[in-house]
């Protein structure tokens, strides 16, 4: 499954890791060299959440939190329905 918000379209994006060793010239040393940068991914902050679509479809989409806190998503209304032998007494 693809680790994409289904309403922001984020997806994972690319960058690095950057090794350096050496002190800083402002903490009094020479300088720091860059020794070694290796390639890394940034996923999104993906949650499942069980959401009222536009067309009035109640179903679970994986949403970004930072969709959830827009309030792009419209949480599902509670069920309300009651057991058969609780409803007749």
């Amino acid at each position: 499954m693809a680790r994409i918000c289904e309403l922001t379209g984020k997806r994972p994006m690319k960058g690095s890791i950057i090794w350096r060793s050496g002190k800083p010239k402002k903490q009094g040393g020479i300088g720091t060299h860059i020794t070694a940068i290796t390639k890394r991914r940034f996923l999104p902050n993906l949650q499942r959440v069980k959401a009222q679509l536009p067309s009035g479809e109640v179903r679970y989409i994986r949403v970004s939190a930072a969709a959830i806190k827009k309030g792009l998503v419209l949480k599902a209304p509670k069920r309300n329905w009651k057991k058969p032998e609780a409803a007749k007494a």
